[in-house]
């Protein structure tokens, strides 16, 4: 919903909603716009929606969209948590409603990490997950059920930072004016209770967060089908793939906690956030045990130390580590042929390499040092093989997943990789 990495450019935007100067649309939805704004009082930019209330739309569209304003504009001021995102101020101008939100520059919704081909690492995933948990605990003992727990409400930030979204149809403890009663949410996410309009509690979006930890793990949701009512039949009375037959590394016991939270009857699911929390930090704990995993602190702090990444801003390298592959090679290991195609891009963060051509040894790139220059010339092959001299630690980032960094990012990435390899071609003859 407020993902601002291309913003929709549109003719007839309003120049000021209330006190608020409006630069450009960001996001169109059902219910309403997003735009980009600035306010002038805290000298910051803000994210509005302004909620659709045109003459045309039918009187009960026109209905939900009012409760929904007045769920999200009794959220004022009231979830103050850091992976919540906040609301500052609602308002009415024209017999248009709009609320006042943190931008979030250059995030994400968890959806781009939902498949099958774009998967992120199980610790990460478990960190965003755990995050989650605890956020939802808070707004729950505030009397407050999401209820519309989805990857599209939940934002990416480039610190790799999470932040929930869109409150527009939560149930509050003791504000029955604003409530959206019925069945409400996004088919693919409800549960069973959800579904069948009966009670919604704290339990409801522990489903709901296990359904999204499922798709971020496997790239496919628990239950899929080809109209509402078959899917309604599966959420009630099928079971959902294990998580193990589609991808093969998750272990026994993170499996186990996304399958207890989403169990069928709410009573046999997690307690509370918090207690899901824990289990996930017990995960956590295994996986580092048992794949010796490098948390992200650990890695900030190793890119950090190397001169390629000292002009990045600590969001940068955030980016890079969540778009690129951290890969390791024994010794004597070719990490790139000769004569092939590839386009990768790597940057060497342990170890010594040597550059080979035609059987013969003409460089050696040590810690610190890149390589992959020809992945900039479409159809170019490998003038050089890579081989490691000894245990090699690489930050791998294809082409195709450069472009989806933040347009800071990634000049400061071919500013620095073409500095580099200018560097090195003044200190010997080039080697690709």
């Amino acid at each position: 919903m407020l993902d601002s990495n291309a913003p929709v450019m549109v003719d007839n935007i309003p120049d000021k909603i209330g006190k608020y100067t409006i630069i450009n649309e960001v996001g169109r939805g059902s219910t309403g716009t997003v735009y980009l704004s600035h306010d002038p009082y805290y000298g910051r930019d803000v994210a509005i929606k302004l909620y659709n209330h045109e003459a045309e739309q039918d009187s009960s569209s026109a209905r939900v969209a009012r409760k929904m304003f007045f769920n999200e504009a009794h959220m004022v001021g009231m979830l103050q948590h850091p992976n919540i995102l906040p609301i500052y101020d609602a308002g009415e101008e024209d017999g248009r409603y709009y609320v006042v939100m943190e931008h979030i520059h250059g995030a994400r919704t968890l959806s781009a990490y939902c498949r099958p081909d774009n998967l992120l690492p199980l610790n990460e995933v478990v960190e965003l997950v755990f995050k989650c948990a605890k956020a939802l605990h808070y707004a729950h003992t505030r009397g407050v059920v999401h209820r519309d727990i989805k990857p599209g409400n939940i934002m990416l930030t480039v610190d790799n930072d999470i932040r929930i979204v869109d409150f527009g149809i939560a149930i509050l403890r003791d504000a029955d004016i604003s409530r959206i009663d019925g069945i409400a949410g996004s088919p693919s996410y409800m549960s069973p209770e959800q579904i069948q309009s009966e009670e919604i509690t704290a339990r409801t979006d522990i489903y709901a967060i296990g359904t999204v930890a499922y798709e971020l793990l496997t790239g496919h949701r628990p239950f899929k089908a080809s109209n509402l009512a078959k899917l309604m039949h599966k959420i009630l009375y099928a079971t959902p793939e294990p998580i193990h037959k589609h991808r093969s590394d998750v272990p026994e016991d993170l499996e186990e906690v996304v399958t207890r939270a989403v169990r069928k009857r709410p009573d046999e699911r997690w307690d509370n956030g918090l207690e899901l929390g824990a289990a996930l930090t017990r995960v956590h704990q295994g996986l580092r045990r048992r794949y010796g995993v490098i948390d992200e602190r650990e890695r900030l702090t190793l890119l950090r130390g190397l001169s390629f990444f000292h002009e990045f801003s600590h969001g940068e390298i955030r980016e890079l580590l969540r778009a690129g592959e951290w890969r390791e090679y024994g010794a004597g290991e070719n990490i790139v042929k000769e004569g092939e195609m590839d386009d990768r891009f790597f940057v060497l963060l342990h170890g010594d390499v040597d550059v080979v051509s035609h059987g013969e040894t003409v460089g050696r790139l040590s810690r610190g040092g890149c390589f992959g220059e020809s992945s900039y010339v479409a159809t170019a092959r490998r003038a050089a093989t890579i081989r490691s001299v000894s245990d090699v630690t690489l930050l791998a980032m294809t082409s195709t997943m450069l472009e989806t960094l933040s347009m800071s990012c990634q000049l400061r990435f071919n500013q620095m990789f073409l500095r580099s390899l200018i560097r090195r071609l003044h200190q010997s003859p080039p080697a690709e």
